[in-house]
């Protein structure tokens, strides 16, 4: 059933602090691959995500069971090729999968080539079953995955332009020169990534506020692509105080 179909319900918003927030996201994406062992991981990449994943490793040594996760990630480069360092496919084996033992062909990464691989990549996902709990950060504009503002609500995975805010936000990884960025990538749409059955967004830093702050409890609107998670039925928030100081008020806390 799509969230279309479901009745959407206020995200649930969890508090903590900077440095625990990787622990905090970790415990409720634990939580789920106790339930469903071998179910799908939709993971984001960047930043944002990054401690998540350390504490979900440091929860597979201490026994948790990762191994029979599938994993889909969200998106992808063009023009990078599986095997640059620099590459979303390099990002998901090295610090995903390979920590947590999953092997790689339950790992799934778009190719960030051409349109026929965007529909290819859908029928992927559906082959799977479909996303059970998806991962997903917010960019300072409000994008989710590389969907930037002015995608459709409803878009699915296509390759898009990047703008020069979020290759801006990326040069970290490419030696700190945003020219260096990829001009576009693939990406999974605002309506696949709300077909998974959950969401859990994760931010830190004064930075993301403002766009936080709209995705809760501003309009829905294709100028802030976050702002969908309003509309589905089963979404967490894992925050530091610095990215939920702006002027939020309907979402409640824990």
């Amino acid at each position: 059933m799509s969230p279309a179909a479901r009745t959407a319900t206020a995200p649930r918003v969890v508090t903590a602090p900077t440095a625990e927030v990787g622990d905090v996201a970790a415990d409720v994406v634990a939580a789920f691959i106790r339930r469903e062992p071998t179910g799908v991981l939709g993971v984001a990449t960047g930043g944002s995500p990054l401690d998540l994943y350390s504490a979900l490793a440091r929860r597979r040594a201490a026994g948790l069971d990762t191994s029979g996760l599938t994993l889909v990630a969200l998106d992808e480069y063009v023009g990078l090729s599986a095997a640059d360092v620099r590459s979303y496919r390099a990002y998901v084996q090295t610090l995903i999968a390979e920590p947590l033992g999953i092997p790689a062909g339950r790992v799934h990464v778009p190719s960030g080539a051409d349109a026929d691989d965007a529909a290819a990549y859908e029928a992927t996902i559906d082959s799977v079953g479909g996303v059970d709990l998806q991962i997903i950060g917010i960019g300072r504009n409000g994008h989710i995955g590389f969907n930037e503002p002015g995608s459709e609500l409803d878009s699915r995975t296509r390759v898009i332009e990047l703008t020069e805010s979020t290759r801006q936000a990326n040069a970290p990884w490419f030696d700190d020169d945003p020219t260096a960025v990829p001009t576009h990538a693939m990406t999974q749409g605002i309506g696949t990534i709300l077909d998974a059955r959950a969401l859990v967004l994760v931010a830190t830093g004064a930075a993301k506020a403002p766009a936080l702050a709209a995705a809760l409890s501003g309009p829905v609107t294709t100028d802030l692509p976050a702002s969908v998670i309003q509309r589905h039925p089963d979404v967490t928030v894992v925050a530091d105080p610095d990215a939920l100081s702006g002027a939020w008020r309907t979402a409640p806390t824990a």
